[in-house]
């Protein structure tokens, strides 16, 4: 099954690069736009739907193949000491989430104070941890997963929760783009885990979402967090009432 979502996944994206709508789908395979829509929504593929699909990019069944491959090979987490490398020099975090983010050289120094030569030198330190491509003309080449996720309690994780954690929460969250969701109550084990995995596969469709943005300009994206934890735990302020 995870396969399967890989490669429908992979295809989505061959479709977003090949600049090609569900409408222009629907109009090459002679197929409704909802049919469409309702393919994906479900993950219900025919072989023969996948390769009609794959014509509509010029492409063979065994190019989309190649391509989910190529992806699976990419980095879905970093070593720890990559990830100190990164959280010990604040221009190179800061031109790495830029560059996780597929913001091109121009876009961060057009947004940031950091000169061509500067951006350069950053760029050639991540293609030295392995993290891009750093290609001619200064294009970049992400060698991580869609999928890619920083360590969990791992120093980019302690860097965000000492530095940014009172600035993310310095907010009433009352915007149209802001959302808090506090809630109590008391879970067994099992539905404790039961709700963690629920969690995993929200944070799979935000990367799935953010995959799907990354061809448009920059100034149709705003960065986004989303912060979601969960844990066993008392108010303090009760603790001198427990027996």
């Amino acid at each position: 099954m995870a396969q399967t979502h890989h490669l429908i996944h992979t295809l989505k994206k061959a479709l977003k690069t090949h600049g090609l709508t569900y409408n222009d789908i629907a109009k090459k395979i002679d197929l409704s736009e909802a049919s469409i829509k309702r393919m994906f929504s479900e993950k219900n593929f025919t072989l023969k739907r996948l390769e009609q699909l794959c014509q509509c990019m010029n492409m063979e069944l065994s190019d989309l193949l190649k391509l989910m491959q190529e992806e699976e090979q990419h980095l879905s987490k970093l070593s720890d000491e990559q990830e100190r490398k990164i959280a010990s020099d604040l221009t190179l975090l800061l031109v790495t989430v830029c560059v996780l983010n597929r913001w091109t050289l121009s876009d961060i120094t057009a947004h940031y104070k950091i000169s061509e030569t500067e951006g350069i030198h950053y760029l050639a330190k991540l293609d030295k941890l392995k993290i891009i491509d750093l290609l001619p003309k200064n294009r970049i080449k992400l060698l991580v997963a869609s999928n890619f996720s920083w360590i969990e309690n791992g120093p980019i994780q302690h860097f965000f929760q000492s530095k940014v954690e009172q600035d993310f929460f310095n907010t009433r969250f009352n915007k149209a783009n802001e959302r808090l969701l506090v809630v109590n109550g008391m879970l067994a084990n099992n539905s404790n885990a039961v709700f963690q995995k629920k969690m995993e596969k929200l944070i799979k469709e935000f990367s799935e979402l953010n995959d799907s943005d990354a061809g448009l300009p920059l100034d149709e994206r705003n960065g986004t967090t989303v912060v979601m934890a969960i844990r066993q735990w008392k108010y303090g302020l009760f603790e001198p009432m427990r027996r």
